[in-house]
Formats: C-alpha cells, sequence, structure tokens
C-alpha cells in the first residue's frame, strides 16, 4: 500500500499531532510507502517563505528522507480535467491543488491521507485516510 500526504497532515506533523506522528511511524515500520506529491511539497514549501520557521524546515527535510516525492505527469492532468468538472458541475468548491491531488491518487491508486475529507469525498474511486484520527 502507498499513502499520499496531503498537507494538512504534514501540517499536524510538523505541529506534533501524537496521532499523525504515530500513524507515520507505524506506516514506515510496517514497510508501507509514504509518498508526498509535488503540488503537496510546494504548498509546504511556500509556506517556510512566508513564515520562516527553521525547526520545523530541518524537521520537514528530515521527514523527506523516509518519503518520495513525486511529480505527476500528463496523464494526471489529463485525468484532473473531468475530475474538476464533475466538482464544478455539482456545484463543489474544491481547490485546484487538491484537484491534482485527488488525481494523482486515483490514477495511481494511492490512498490519501487527509483530515480535509470534505474536499475529498466525492471523486470517484478515491481512498481516504485520516491520521488525525487514532487508528
Amino acid at each position: 500500500m502507498v499513502y499520499s500526504l496531503d498537507t494538512n497532515v504534514i501540517i499536524h506533523y510538523l505541529h506534533d499531532h501524537q496521532n499523525v506522528c504515530k500513524n507515520i511511524r507505524n506506516a514506515i515500520i510496517s514497510g508501507f510507502e509514504i509518498v508526498v506529491p509535488k503540488m503537496t511539497d510546494y504548498e509546504i514549501r511556500r509556506g517556510f517563505y512566508i513564515k520562516p520557521n527553521p525547526r520545523k524546515e530541518l524537521k520537514y527535510k528530515a521527514f523527506l528522507s523516509d518519503c518520495n516525492i513525486v511529480d505527476i505527469d500528463t496523464h494526471i492532468w489529463d485525468y484532473a480535467i473531468p475530475v474538476y468538472a464533475q466538482h464544478f458541475n455539482n456545484r463543489h468548491t474544491v481547490g485546484e491543488i487538491d484537484i491534482l491531488i485527488s488525481a494523482f491518487c486515483v490514477q495511481n491508486d494511492y490512498t490519501l491521507v487527509t483530515n480535509n475529507t470534505k474536499d475529498y469525498k466525492n471523486v470517484d474511486g478515491l481512498k481516504l485516510a485520516d491520521w488525525t484520527q487514532a487508528l
């Protein structure tokens, strides 16, 4: 199983959220792969430019040694178009990056780890996990 982390989960990790840290540790120990979509990495790193925090930046860099940053390719962009249209036609407001992250996860058969399930619950075929909750 491969887990793809949403930005909010990494932010919780950087803030030492007990359940998130425990679940990440358990996933790594269990041999599951954890990926960080390039879009998520972008959101995290741009936050450090807005509000610098050297301690959290170092923690994030150390965290990345246990993960892979994965970029998206053309078929993900192509798949994201109908996902966006589905949300738009159903009047669901979802951010552009969230659309790309969900398309990335569905197309790669990854489980998206997020505590923002409301933005993702209507994406067909998307597997979700909330690691802010005790498992």
